[in-house]
Parts: C-alpha cells; sequence; structure tokens
C-alpha cells in the first residue's frame, strides 16, 4: 500500500501513466449521502447484509417488487446528489491529459445517470462509459471492470478504479487494474487490496500534478 503523502519514486508516475480511470459514484463521485441501514429497514432487509445480495436471496415476485422500491428509493436519493470536493478539478485535469473517464456503480443505470446529472458530473461520462448493476454482476464482481476494459480495448496496466469502499477496491484487484482508496477518515482499511491512499479527490489530483522524481 502506498499512501499518497508518502509515494514512492516511480510509482507516482505510474499512476500519471494510467490512462483509463473508472471511478465509483456515491461517497466518491459524490458526497456521501445513503443510510444503508434506514434503506435495509425500509425495504425488510435483514441488518448489515448487503442490500442487493439480500434482494437476490428472495423469491423471485417478492425480489422485483423489492427491487422497484429500492429504485424509487434511490432516485429519490440521486436527486439531491452534489459533489464530492474536489471532482471537477480532478476529471478535468484527466481529460486534460487525453484520459478515459467510466464509471461502475452498484446503482441502476438510470440511477446512475440521474445521480450524475444532478451532481453537474454527466458531462464528463458516456453513455457506454456507465456501468450499472443492470449490465452485469455487481461490484465487488470484477465484472464491470472487465466490461469497460472491453469496450476501451485496454489492457488492466492502463486502467485504474477508484473508490471509497471494500467492493470497489476488491473489483479493480481482482480486475489486475491499479485501485485507489479515497477514505476522507484515512483509515484505510484494505491495504491488502489497495495501491494508493488518499483522504480527498483533491488529494488525488495533488498526487497526480506533482509527483515525486
Amino acid at each position: 500500500m502506498t499512501n499518497s503523502k508518502s509515494t514512492q519514486p516511480g510509482e507516482a508516475q505510474n499512476l500519471i501513466d494510467r490512462t483509463h480511470w473508472i471511478f465509483d459514484m456515491d461517497g466518491t463521485l459524490t458526497l456521501a449521502v445513503h443510510d444503508f441501514d434506514a434503506i435495509r429497514k425500509t425495504l425488510g432487509l435483514p441488518a448489515g447484509q448487503p442490500i442487493l445480495e439480500a434482494i437476490a436471496q428472495l423469491p423471485e415476485k417478492d425480489a422485483q417488487a423489492v427491487h422497484q422500491q429500492l429504485d424509487e428509493l434511490e432516485f429519490q436519493i440521486a436527486a439531491a446528489a452534489t459533489q464530492q470536493p474536489g471532482a471537477i478539478d480532478l476529471l478535468d485535469n484527466l481529460k486534460v491529459r487525453g484520459c478515459t473517464l467510466g464509471i461502475l456503480t452498484r446503482n441502476g443505470h438510470e440511477i446512475a445517470k440521474a445521480t450524475l446529472k444532478a451532481a453537474q458530473l454527466d458531462h464528463y461520462f458516456t453513455e457506454e462509459a456507465i456501468v450499472s448493476r443492470d449490465c452485469c454482476a455487481p461490484k465487488p464482481a470484477p465484472d464491470g471492470v472487465d466490461l469497460l476494459m472491453q469496450r476501451w480495448q485496454v489492457k488492466p496496466e492502463k486502467v485504474v478504479m477508484t473508490g471509497d469502499y471494500l467492493f470497489d477496491l476488491q473489483a479493480g484487484h481482482e480486475a489486475n487494474t491499479t485501485t485507489v482508496h479515497m477514505d476522507v477518515t484515512g483509515a484505510f482499511s484494505w491495504p491488502e487490496l489497495t495501491d494508493v491512499c488518499v483522504t480527498s479527490l483533491v488529494e488525488l489530483n495533488q498526487l497526480l500534478n506533482s509527483p515525486m522524481t
């Protein structure tokens, strides 16, 4: 694991050399507002269990109804989405560098688009660069990362997966990409899955602008 404040020579350069960047959305590019315990309670799902996995264990008819209810809740949350500090500067910087940008989220596709639009980040991402739970198996499965790499026709060594949670890091690590953990608390709980640690998108952008040599 490499903290951006103590990046070794070459490691920052490796990050800068990455041409394709995949971002988690909620809690990474946008401020974290989801109360997952409250959502589970509203949906009648077991406490502490990931929501999508809990729904998958329900009978098909029940699962469809709960998914619809989940979509309604997530659309409400999406409408109030706001940018993570530093998101615009980072994405602008990557665009200027000629990088390709993608989103990998456990949200539905239309919910992801609504979130990005509300946060005024939608213009950075093409339709095919937004991969959701509607497209393939959700994180922590690497399927979404693999799908984006197939669409982009790029190898893992050119790709960065950036996220704030375990599932993001697992997906990127399993797909053999570079992983960036953005943890505003600075705890960095999964070092075995993390290549670069930052406490904000501002810090990540600074790392790109001021590599150690």
